[in-house]
């Protein structure tokens, strides 16, 4: 009988216990990954993380690139692989990912351009209370994880002030944009949607999605499905040998990430090419790639909507927090 890794064996430990309504409850959670990972600055990782599934997903993915996988998968071992891979777990969350992608990109892309103040209103209320939740996986704060925390809050206040760049549209660039997007994806505080947009592949890529160009779909996958494997190894080992200081700097991640999804901004530079004009998006409007965080200035109607709106997204968390915990 063949061994399996501690990585692979505590998924498994899950499978066994696990009803058909287990699996459609990961699918929803799977749903609310999706829908945060539409959206640029909001990482699918922080809700992983809220509604604790985040080291199991982690775990699941790394058993893929783990020696035990690759022997069975290059002696065609089907049943072998079954056995390792957490497979019923990755399949209800990818399905619930899917489908939230595929439902709610159009939505999606007509309140970032027509209601931006209080879909990023929602968002911010949700990633401020994302971060006192996963702050409590830490039993004991010391200066040293305070270090490390404020280390991945600088990382990412500089990350998302990033102005993006203007990139082919070659298969090869959109192989490299998804692996590099879906580590960021995994991250909790950092949005592999807005990664996309600092490679200048967001709007080219959710266009994509709205049009059914399965084309370059694919390339994107295969780019995410090099990235995901290559990426968990490294952060499966992080949490088993350093988990709290590992967490530390998720927490500082989504902190420094906050930057990003303030509410209010002003438009300030938008993407032009070689010969000066301004490049549109598939719905006629200018793509800005850079903007500046102001104070509220749409009436006092516009900030209690808002204000609201971020309380919404507290509460849900909140409320997910507590549902994750029974």
């Amino acid at each position: 009988m063949s061994t399996k890794s501690d990585a692979a064996a505590a998924p498994n430990n899950n499978r066994a216990r696990r009803t058909l309504k287990d699996y459609l409850i990961i699918t929803l959670k799977g749903a609310c990954m999706g829908s945060a990972d539409i959206v640029p600055g909001v990482s699918g990782g922080t809700m992983a993380f809220i509604l604790g599934i985040y080291e199991e997903l982690i775990d699941s993915i790394r058993t893929v690139g783990q020696p035990a996988f690759i022997q069975a998968a290059l002696r065609f071992r089907l049943k072998e692989l079954l056995q390792i891979v957490n497979w019923p777990f990755l399949l209800a969350l990818g399905s619930g990912i899917l489908l939230a992608i595929f439902t709610l990109a159009r939505g999606l892309e007509w309140l970032l351009e027509n209601q931006p103040v209080y879909l990023w209103s929602f968002f911010f209320g949700l990633v401020l209370a994302s971060i006192i939740a996963v702050s409590k996986r830490i039993n004991q704060w010391t200066p040293m994880l305070g270090g490390f925390a404020l280390v991945g809050a600088v990382g990412a206040f500089i990350l998302v002030g990033a102005v993006p760049v203007q990139t082919p549209n070659t298969w090869w660039f959109l192989i490299l944009s998804g692996a590099i997007a879906i580590c960021a994806m995994i991250l909790p505080g950092i949005s592999g949607a807005f990664i996309l947009v600092l490679l200048g592949k967001y709007q080219y890529v959710l266009s994509a999605v709205n049009d059914r160009d399965f084309l370059t779909i694919i390339l994107v996958g295969i780019g995410a499905v090099i990235g995901l494997i290559s990426f968990a190894q490294v952060l499966g080992w992080l949490f088993k040998k350093h988990h709290d200081g590992t967490v530390a700097v998720l927490i500082g991640l989504m902190a420094g990430s906050l930057r990003k999804i303030w509410p209010w901004k002003l438009d300030i530079a938008w993407l032009q090419d070689s010969a000066g004009n301004f490049v549109l998006s598939s719905d006629g409007h200018r793509i800005v790639t850079e903007q500046q965080n102001i104070l509220p200035n749409g009436g006092t109607t516009e900030l209690m909507i808002a204000v609201g709106l971020a309380l919404a997204g507290v509460i849900l968390v909140l409320v997910l927090e507590r549902l994750a915990q029974k």
